[in-house]
């Protein structure tokens, strides 16, 4: 943290009085500011976090900077053990570190568009030969999770600003995707029979739980820090086949096996952003300000409710159609 160097005092008390705190140091950088270096748990940060902006934020030579510790030594045996035991913290990464690495994934650039459209051949492929492996390659490539996740947490910070982005992300991915899937349909044989085809017009609760727990699973991975490729795999296995078979069948002119697929798309895509809201929500992710925070809550009740009501919309009818 960089601050006024005649702010000093006020930060070690600060940071003395916060049990949170491991170990702090300071160094004079300039005649008129110093940095201060502060070891904290990641699962504990977030509250030092608004209490250092609050208290400095307003000074313009305030800057407050994260870096993950990779590795400690010694290794503190009983201070693991007494983490262990307090288990209380749920959350792994900051709200503003969460921000960064998410608003670093929704923009629409040259890359993105490459690897949506490299994704869809793929997966269009993959599909067509009914080869597993071809599908799951697809879905390595394919930036889904990113926009989704943007999405979401955009709900439960009330930020319009990354909604608009993520949306817009997501919405240009799909688009490339089902056009592109939809030229292979003209132009490429298409058997609606083939197993990995059929999959995806055959809908039923179980893609239903599927793709909730993609969701929940993708959102997790960010909030605790974990790696996000796997569970990237996990959540575009959601998205961009059941986006390719429906391309392709419409291509071909199989209109009624093409909706089918289509609808699937939509329960995917609307459970991954329901799971994905829950997952903050019960993360604790919301604003730093009351009235930010209480404009998020309302924000992010609308929009579960939306979620939810889309949801059992589809839901109705996917039990109609399989017992009716």
């Amino acid at each position: 943290m960089l601050i006024p160097a005649e702010k000093w005092g006020e930060a070690e008390d600060l940071l003395e009085e916060d049990n949170k705190v491991f170990e702090f140091w300071c160094e004079r950088i300039a005649e008129d500011r110093v940095v201060i270096k502060i070891l904290v748990d990641a699962d504990k940060s977030q509250t030092i976090i608004d209490k250092l902006n609050d208290e400095f934020g307003t000074y313009d030579s305030f800057r407050l900077l994260l870096f993950k510790v990779e590795a400690s030594l010694p290794v503190e045996e009983e201070e693991k053990k007494e983490k262990e035991e307090e288990g209380k913290e749920t959350r792994g990464v900051s709200r503003e570190e969460l921000y960064t690495e998410v608003k670093d994934q929704r923009e629409v650039n040259r890359v993105y568009v490459l690897l949506t459209i490299l994704a869809a051949v793929v997966a269009s492929i993959g599909v067509l030969r009914n080869d597993v492996a071809v599908i799951v390659g697809a879905m390595v490539i394919a930036p889904m999770l990113g926009p989704n996740v943007g999405l979401s947490l955009a709900t439960t910070l009330a930020d319009f600003d990354l909604a608009k982005l993520a949306a817009k992300t997501a919405l240009v991915g799909i688009v490339l995707s089902f056009i592109v899937s939809i030229a292979l349909g003209i132009v490429l044989p298409v058997d609606p029979t083939t197993t990995e085809i059929a999959a995806r017009t055959d809908i039923s609760l179980l893609h239903v739980v599927l793709a909730l727990s993609a969701g929940s699973a993708g959102t997790l991975a960010y909030t605790k820090g974990l790696s996000s490729a796997v569970i990237g795999v996990m959540v575009a296995l959601a998205l961009v086949p059941a986006i390719a078979a429906s391309g392709l069948l419409i291509g071909s002119q199989e209109f009624i096996e093409g909706f089918n697929a289509l609808v699937l798309f939509f329960v995917n895509l609307i459970c991954i952003n329901l799971a994905g809201v829950l997952t903050f929500v019960v993360q604790g992710f919301e604003p730093s300000t009351w009235g930010e925070a209480d404009k998020a809550r309302r924000l992010t009740k609308r929009a579960l409710i939306l979620w939810i009501t889309l949801l059992a919309v589809l839901i109705a009818g996917i039990i109609y159609t399989q017992y009716f």
